[in-house]
């Protein structure tokens, strides 16, 4: 009620990606299923772990958050953007739009935060496997995703304390598929070009710290693993792999969005879907492609019949290469 008090602007409307209708239903199409995979794949991910007890490891135990967060994050979005290719009028209420900056944020600095955990965790695996089940205790694994969460959450909470003061009298239209921060901020009655920058700062901060610890991070894990011997660094650089893979994907597009200087809106466009849609699409793709414990126990859950036989279909349109 307080921020009614200073602002007229009660809804938001979203122009989309495209104003072509032939584009439109095109999208429609395209995106529902790419929505479809993203579900599908990450819930399989989540079965394949929870059902094999030999997956019952950190390692997997951080991959089913990642799962989880991946499908929040193409969730928080997507489905309304899928809807509304099918609307003339593409509107948003304020709190909507407030709630879906509100969980991009918690979303993605959580996902940042958990990737870096997840470095620790092949840090530990690879350089000192004898160690390994000692230093990842259930105890450091609580630690460590609590940590992830807080960083995402505090991340969050200081970027949107900014926008309940902020007065909003027209105009409303937002540039985008979905309400993005700095696109929403320049919206206000107000001179916000300070505030943009912070906001800008603070996100491209997190972004930058986190990638360029998983860098160091890696990068120490490849010249320990250069001195073994050919089978056990064969098996290393195949895991690394995935998950340089995964992180490549998930921070060039957060990084050039905000650390570099000379992007575009319509470029930012572009590389939010790529951020919020085909990320969480590829990394179920890669972590079981690159990945032969979890194809392998995919096939084992397919070869059990009685107990999942309802799971086969699921399996089969998910993983048809198992």
């Amino acid at each position: 009620m307080e921020r009614a008090n200073h602002s007229v602007v009660s809804e938001f409307i979203l122009l989309g990606l495209s104003k072509s209708q032939n584009l439109q239903i095109l999208f429609f199409l395209g995106f529902s299923v790419v929505y479809a995979g993203i579900v599908l794949g990450n819930l399989l991910i989540l079965v394949t772990v929870i059902f094999d007890s030999r997956l019952h490891t950190p390692m997997y135990f951080l991959l089913i958050n990642l799962s989880c967060i991946d499908m929040i994050l193409a969730s928080f979005a997507t489905p309304k953007m899928i809807v509304d290719f099918l609307r003339k009028q593409k509107t948003i209420s304020w709190w909507g739009c407030y709630s879906q900056m509100f969980f991009m944020h918690l979303l993605g600095g959580s996902e940042m935060m958990l990737l870096v955990a997840m470095a620790i965790d092949r840090y530990v695996a690879i350089c000192k496997p004898l160690h390994y089940l000692t230093i990842m205790s259930p105890r450091v694994l609580v630690w460590l995703l609590l940590s992830s969460y807080t960083v995402g959450f505090v991340h969050s909470s200081s970027q949107m304390a900014f926008m309940l003061n902020l007065p909003f009298c027209g105009p409303n239209v937002v540039d985008s598929f979905f309400c993005d921060l700095p696109l929403v901020i320049k919206l206000a009655c107000k001179d916000t070009y300070l505030l943009q920058l912070l906001v800008i700062a603070d996100s491209g901060l997190l972004s930058l710290v986190c990638f360029l610890l998983l860098l160091v991070s890696y990068g120490i894990i490849i010249y320990s693993v250069r001195h073994r011997a050919a089978g056990s660094s064969a098996k290393a650089f195949s895991t690394l792999s995935a998950h340089i893979t995964v992180v490549t994907l998930f921070f060039a597009p957060c990084v050039f969005i905000y650390v570099w200087p000379f992007s575009r809106y319509s470029v930012d466009k572009i590389l939010s879907v790529f951020y919020t849609i085909f990320t969480p699409l590829l990394n179920p793709i890669i972590y079981t492609l690159r990945n032969h414990e979890v194809k392998a126990a995919i096939k084992k859950i397919r070869t059990r019949h009685i107990n999942f036989g309802r799971l086969n279909p699921l399996l089969r349109i998910c993983c048809p290469w198992g």
